[in-house]
């Protein structure tokens, strides 16, 4: 992992009243997925055991399938990259350069204790930040996900969400299509859903940089917190 300054000041604040905030680490190179999991699964075990702040942690990965929990073998189109057994809820992804992830690392046992709230409030930090950045997103009924309007008018996927969580404290998160190879989802049938396609922000005309997301993300994190908190609305 590399960590960013702690000083810099576009950090989110630590306020006195709340928990102290959480580590976040911004990668700047493609981290392998094994590692990854293998990382979160030592961090998790760290929080669990009062050993370690939260974590929110934005990266990328080389070219990779991920299966949840509830994949099916036939949704599994034509691996032609490797296949990981992720452990998180869902079923398959794609992950690679252009996408960025959001692995949040939360402990509910002082939050709450709300998974589906935790839920609904990484959908809503990923939906504000797109937002903020000029693109409508919005949940829908039944699919799981952050969706948005397509060029040709149609609906489409632009970001997943998969977690799990073990002893309370959450693993896993979000990606959003920045700049990927659309292609590569051909592959297998995204989270299980067919009758929809996958959009990112380079198809719906815009450029935008890691750095630059990771700026946006960043400055609603203040909000995310409060959410799972049960402080505001989700």
């Amino acid at each position: 992992m590399t960590q960013s300054p702690a000083n810099d000041p576009r950090m989110p604040r630590t306020d006195t009243q709340r928990h102290p905030a959480p580590e976040v680490l911004r990668e700047q190179v493609r981290v392998p997925y094994r590692e990854a999991l293998a990382a979160m699964d030592e961090r998790n075990r760290a929080i669990a055991a009062g050993d370690a702040r939260e974590l929110v942690w934005l990266l990328e990965h080389p070219p990779v399938y991920t299966a949840g929990t509830s994949a099916a073998a036939d949704e599994m189109l034509d691996p032609r990259f490797e296949v990981v057994e992720a452990g998180r809820g869902g079923r398959y992804t794609y992950h690679g350069p252009g996408q960025r992830i959001g692995y949040v690392l939360a402990n509910l046992a002082v939050r709450g204790r709300d998974v589906r709230r935790f839920v609904h409030s990484l959908e809503g930090w990923v939906i504000d930040t797109l937002g903020e950045l000029g693109v409508e997103s919005w949940r829908a009924e039944g699919r799981i996900g952050i969706w948005t309007r397509d060029i040709d008018g149609t609906e489409a996927k632009i970001g997943a969400i998969g977690v799990r969580v073990r002893k309370w404290v959450t693993m896993h998160g979000f990606s959003v299509n920045l700049a990927p190879d659309l292609d590569h989802f051909t592959g297998i049938v995204p989270c299980g859903i067919d009758q929809f396609g996958v959009t990112s922000l380079e198809r719906l005309g815009m450029t935008l940089a890691p750095e630059a997301w990771d700026e946006a993300l960043l400055a609603g994190m203040d909000t995310f917190l409060d959410r799972i908190d049960g402080h505001c609305p989700t």
